[in-house]
This record gives structure tokens, C-alpha cells and sequence, in this order.
């Protein structure tokens, strides 16, 4: 059993920036894969971001169209905690956003099992962002 915790959500201003902070328990996190989802009320869980496993200092990452060239995705292994860094923050952007882990899997580049919901094998509880115009 993997535990995952969320932090770093709150309330900006639009143009304002957050980092979202995922931090896990076990001691093969190198070779978790890890993703950023949201969910506005009303709507379905989305794809944000992603991040592979690591060998060193390569990995993959993965955005989604609406958060490209805003968004960025680090992880440090020292301290099992993958970050998103999000910037120029708009309304739009205000959600519920899930960190979840998948162990399973060793992708690569350009793999679409990032996207997938059902593809992660571990879930937090969620942090809130609010973005007001």
C-alpha cells in the first residue's frame, strides 16, 4: 500500500502562481510513475500533468494542452515528492487536483498510459485550487 498526500493548494489571483506538492510513502519511489489530475464540480477528472520513473536524471513528462508552457513537473527522489508548478494561473484552472502513483509500469516517452485514470494504482485525497479573475 502506497500512501499519497497532496499539498500546496489555496486561493490566487489569475496570473498568480501555486506549487502543488506530492509526497509518498515506500522506498521504490524512483520507479513510480506519477500524474496530476483535477476535477471541477460538475465535471470528470482530467489529465494535468505527468512525470515517469527515473534512471538518474531521465525521465518523461507529459501536459496537457490547456496547462502547456504554464505548468511544470519536477520530482526529487531524495524526498519522494513530485512538485507542479503551476504559473499564470487562470480561472479556468480552479479545481480539485489529484495526485496519483502508478507502480506497475517503466513508461516512456509519449506513453499514453499517462492519461489514463484506471492506469494509476494509488490516489490522494486532494488539494483545492481557486483561482479568482
Amino acid at each position: 500500500q502506497v500512501q499519497v498526500v497532496e499539498s500546496g493548494g489555496g486561493s490566487v489571483q489569475a496570473g498568480g502562481s501555486l506549487r502543488l506538492s506530492c509526497t509518498t510513502s515506500g522506498r521504490a519511489f524512483s520507479s513510480y510513475n506519477v500524474g496530476w489530475f483535477r476535477q471541477a464540480p460538475g465535471e470528470e477528472r482530467e489529465f494535468v500533468s505527468a512525470i515517469t520513473w527515473s534512471s538518474g536524471r531521465t525521465y518523461y513528462t507529459s501536459f496537457a494542452d490547456s496547462v502547456k508552457g504554464r505548468f511544470t513537473i519536477s520530482r526529487d527522489n531524495a524526498k519522494n515528492t513530485v512538485y507542479l508548478h503551476m504559473n499564470g494561473l487562470k480561472p479556468e484552472d480552479t479545481a480539485l487536483y489529484y495526485c496519483a502513483v502508478n507502480i506497475q509500469g517503466r513508461w516512456g516517452p509519449n506513453d499514453g498510459s499517462y492519461r489514463i485514470v484506471n492506469e494509476y494504482n494509488y490516489w490522494g485525497q486532494g488539494t483545492q485550487v481557486t483561482v479568482s479573475s
